[in-house]
């Protein structure tokens, strides 16, 4: 086919070309240059070759197609001649096309369906890849020719497919009976949308009759304002609407209706866009506002600079990460006007007060970046209210308070950024002491009060050499501490098993030995009644963190059962027993001392977080010449880290020479 002036002759010269071409073309074809694509589907039917394939890859030549017909292809190593018998019955779209070739006509029904994508062939070469802009994302910023089209040589089949990243859009079609678009193998293809043309004559509009301009009189709206926004309204029979008209450059893009019973309806067809955009050109402060009202209303204060959402707000924020642009399609009207805020180094959401209006706003300021957004407080109503959107503070309170309140606009929270202020509640409580316990708590021995107390969110480490009676000194902490102040606890405690660890707690707060014979001495053995008070304590007191396998916990999941003790029972204290009986696999590049310091972390944060008070057991290593003195924090196995990264750090000890004092009595050395 030869490249001409004319469009139609193109097109018609097309036409003929595949019309002879039925009948009287021998394809040549070779396998020297033959290259697999996963990219381009399957363009040409198997029902014109002799030979099935999978993919046919035709030679995408950058010379019009001669009129000998004569054609060398890529192709997978087979010849085959197209039968001029086979041919495709037509959609009856015109009496027209009835009375033409097969081959014409299905290149015309495939140039009516391919329009109806948004493609347009006029300029296209059969057998050949063709380069257009694609309708789906308009060639992105840059405005390239993404689409690669390829036009099977007998038009009966036409498949796409844009090159950019973030679009991908790709397609099969043929001249098929029933006149719709066929897929194989290339997902969903999406109708390009074509944008509807709309004037204000067109639309019919006109001018606000007094009555509505009352309706916004009551809502503290000015005929001023009214005028300069352009709010008319469109009739339907005895019906009025508001017409809120969405410009852009000064041309009408879209219009928006609402009726007196607050029904909201669209042009369609029509470009979604921020109402009042061209308010915000080039301003480096934007407010963004829920409702067109809530816009008026922000320009009776003072402020122009406003636009508002045309959809409203979504009932929550989603969970999903925000998607490409060109895949928003709920949010497809920031994408459209993101020209505007690229100087916006302010922008200020006064969305709805209600659980909606929260979630338009973060998914805003997801889209828009949270550092350079700020969001607005509105006032109280009454003692359990608030006012809800920017239009109720104009009537109820005026546009000075309504002024206010964009001027006290706060930073929208970043996660993991604060600011002082956000704590100046907690200093009041802690300057006061009514945050209760904010010295520790007493651990219920008068000789210890004075070097140590139990402080919510802080990391204790506990060691000794091996039966010096570590777990013994905790379990009786623990005992005091519920008795003084009604703690409860978790218990992740390895070395004992759960009835013996049971007995030890029950001898500690009931007084009495748990068993009758050798170590119980002359005192009574707990009754049975006793027994059952002490099983509802611990049922009470306590919570066991335990693996009901064989594998060994590791600290990250002994953490998320413990949060969830805490969030469930309402603890105040974790105690970890031992350090060496959890599971310590670390990378390979990642030495012991890195990650003990990693793992520290995630207890000290964990402890902080939920206010909750961690005991850490961890052995000393192996002490060589080891004389009988009490090890420090720093002879602990692994890393000098866990010194450094303690809040509290206690040693106990056990004396082992009878010479050098009494063998039952364990001693404290600590540093705080």
């Amino acid at each position: 086919m030869l490249r001409l002036p004319s469009h139609n002759q193109r097109f018609h010269l097309l036409l003929r070309n595949l019309s002879s071409f039925a009948s009287k073309t021998t394809i040549f074809m070779t396998s020297k240059h033959f290259l697999p694509s996963p990219l381009l589907p399957q363009t040409l039917s198997p029902k014109h070759f002799s030979t099935p394939t999978k993919r046919l890859l035709p030679s995408l030549s950058s010379k019009p197609i001669p009129k000998n017909h004569s054609f060398s292809l890529r192709t997978n190593g087979f010849c085959s001649l197209p039968s001029p018998s086979v041919s495709s019955p037509s959609p009856a779209y015109s009496q027209d096309l009835e009375d033409q070739p097969s081959d014409t006509r299905s290149l015309q029904i495939l140039n009516h369906k391919l329009k109806q994508l948004g493609i347009d062939i006029t300029e296209c070469v059969a057998g050949r890849e063709n380069r257009l802009k694609c309708p789906s994302c308009n060639g992105g910023e840059s405005g390239e020719l993404s689409l690669s089209l390829f036009i099977s040589l007998d038009g009966y089949s036409a498949s796409w497919l844009c090159f950019r990243a973030k679009c991908g859009w790709k397609g099969y079609t043929k001249a098929a009976a029933d006149g719709k678009p066929s897929i194989e193998n290339l997902g969903r293809v999406n109708k390009v949308k074509v944008t509807r043309q709309i004037t204000v004559e067109s639309l019919q509009l006109e001018p606000l009759c007094n009555q509505l301009t009352a309706y916004f009189a009551e809502r503290m709206i000015s005929s001023e304002t009214l005028k300069r926004n352009a709010i008319m309204q469109k009739r339907s029979g005895d019906e009025i609407a508001i017409a809120f008209t969405y410009w852009r450059n000064g041309e009408l893009v879209n219009c928006k209706y609402r009726d007196i019973v607050k029904r909201f309806w669209q042009e369609k067809d029509t470009e979604k866009i921020l109402y009042g955009l061209d308010d915000i050109e080039d301003a480096s402060d934007i407010i963004i506002v829920e409702g067109e009202m809530d816009k008026l209303a922000m320009e009776e204060a003072g402020f122009r600079n406003c636009v508002s959402v045309p959809d409203g707000a979504p009932p929550s924020v989603s969970k999903k990460e925000v998607p490409a642009e060109e895949q928003d399609t709920k949010y497809q009207y920031l994408w459209n006007c993101k020209e505007y805020f690229k100087k916006a180094s302010r922008i200020i959401l006064a969305t709805d007060g209600d659980l909606p209006g929260q979630a338009l706003a973060e998914e805003l300021a997801r889209r828009l970046g949270r550092e350079r957004c700020w969001r607005v407080k509105w006032p109280k109503k009454n003692d359990v209210d608030h006012f809800k959107d920017a239009n109720e503070v104009l009537m109820y309170l005026g546009p000075s308070v309504l002024k206010d309140v964009i001027d006290n606009a706060e930073l929208y929270p970043i996660r993991g950024l604060f600011n002082f202020s956000s704590f100046f509640d907690e200093i009041d409580q802690y300057y006061h002491r009514t945050l209760g316990y904010e010295f520790g708590v007493s651990t219920g021995w008068r000789a210890l009060d004075d070097l140590y107390n139990v402080v919510p969110g802080e990391l204790t480490i506990v060691t000794g050499v091996p039966n010096s009676g570590k777990s013994e000194w905790i379990d009786a902490l623990l005992c005091n501490l519920n008795e003084g102040v009604g703690w409860k606890f978790a218990l992740c405690s390895m070395e004992n098993k759960v009835r013996d660890h049971a007995r030890k707690l029950l001898e500690k707060s009931i007084k009495k030995p748990f068993f009758g014979v050798g170590y119980g001495s002359n005192v009574e053995r707990m009754s049975v009644e006793e027994l059952e008070k002490g099983k509802k304590w611990l049922s009470d007191t306590f919570q066991l963190i335990r693996c009901e396998n064989d594998s060994l916990p590791s600290i990250q999941w002994v953490l998320e059962l413990a949060r969830a003790a805490v969030l469930r029972h309402g603890v105040q204290g974790l105690v970890i027993d031992p350090y060496n009986e959890l599971d310590h696999q670390r990378p390979v590049s990642q030495t012991e001392t890195e990650y003990v310091s990693q793992m520290l972390t995630k207890i000290k944060r964990f402890a902080q977080h939920h206010s909750c008070h961690v005991w850490f057991v961890a052995h000393p290593r192996q002490l060589h010449h080891w004389i009988g003195a009490p090890p420090n924090l720093y002879d602990i196995s692994g890393s000098a880290h866990f010194i450094n990264k303690c809040d509290n750090g206690i040693v106990i000890h056990r004396n082992r020479d009878p010479d050098a004092g009494p063998v039952d009595l364990v001693q404290g050395d600590g540093c705080i």
